[in-house]
């Protein structure tokens, strides 16, 4: 296993390497256990403090560029063939702690804002199976968090979860299904409390003005001030194919029931 503890140009002759062009020698620690890994940073980066373990082989980290906003603070885990894009301008007020595992991915989008304690983990660590028949019961599942989106302090986000653009997730909640764009989802398991919603990064007490009980107080992310489309709205294919047999039905009955009119005539 070879340890790095300065983040700049690195490879070994395992086929890892570090793609960076600058040098961070504080809070580094990168690990490669494995074969042909890769971490790519942005040069114009903000990183506070950043742990990496690729455990396996094939892994990959990407890190976006970073210019106004906090430091990033992450400890990543990186599992076989997986792999971690992180956007421009994500921050974190303490270590946000990923894991992958098992051919999966965690992506990030830009201008992500990242609370205290927060988790993102597309596997569990330890398999489960069912006694009955010895299959897996958790397999681990790829994570999508969009961009603009605000995880609140203890907030936990689970495998198999697409995080929509804009969208806040409240504190302590355990998000287990996916969230549309621009709307609040709260509690364990996060569900959706209030939709079309947006938010703004100047703190409360630290950015003036101290009061902002209006949208005209602060500079507006107008890309993500936008109405929430939720998929449950959206007809699936199931429900258009059905409703398309009722509406064929209802046409043959009118067919059917106009005919007998004309032949009851006739008599």
């Amino acid at each position: 296993m070879n340890h790095v503890t300065t983040l700049e140009a690195y490879d070994d002759d395992r086929g890892n390497r570090i793609e960076f062009g600058g040098t961070v020698d504080k809070n580094i620690r990168i690990k490669f256990r494995g074969r042909n890994n890769v971490l790519r940073v942005a040069t114009q980066q903000n990183i506070a403090q950043l742990f990496v373990d690729f455990d396996c082989d094939d892994g990959l980290v990407e890190i976006g560029s970073s210019r106004g906003v906090p430091g990033l603070r992450a400890a990543i885990r990186v599992g076989d063939g997986c792999q971690v894009r992180i956007g421009k301008n994500v921050s974190s007020t303490t270590t946000v702690a990923m894991s992958t595992a098992e051919g999966t991915s965690i992506t990030i989008g830009d201008d992500v804002m990242i609370a205290s304690d927060i988790q993102i983990r597309a596997d569990d660590g330890h398999p489960i199976f069912d006694v009955r028949t010895g299959k897996r019961v958790n397999a681990a599942r790829s994570i999508v968090i969009g961009n603009h989106v605000w995880l609140g302090l203890g907030a936990c986000v689970l495998g198999g979860v697409t995080i929509g653009d804009g969208t806040v997730v409240g504190m302590r909640s355990v998000v287990t299904r996916s969230l549309p764009n621009n709307v609040v989802g709260a509690g364990a398991p996060a569900k959706v409390v209030k939709r079309n919603v947006a938010w703004e990064r100047p703190h409360l007490t630290l950015d003036p003005p101290y009061r902002k009980p209006t949208a005209a107080s602060v500079k507006k992310s107008t890309d993500y001030w936008t109405l929430t489309v939720d998929p449950d709205s959206r007809p699936s294919r199931s429900r258009e194919i059905y409703a398309g047999a009722r509406r064929r039905t209802r046409k043959g009955l009118k067919a059917v029931r106009a005919r007998a009119r004309t032949l009851s005539s006739r008599v």
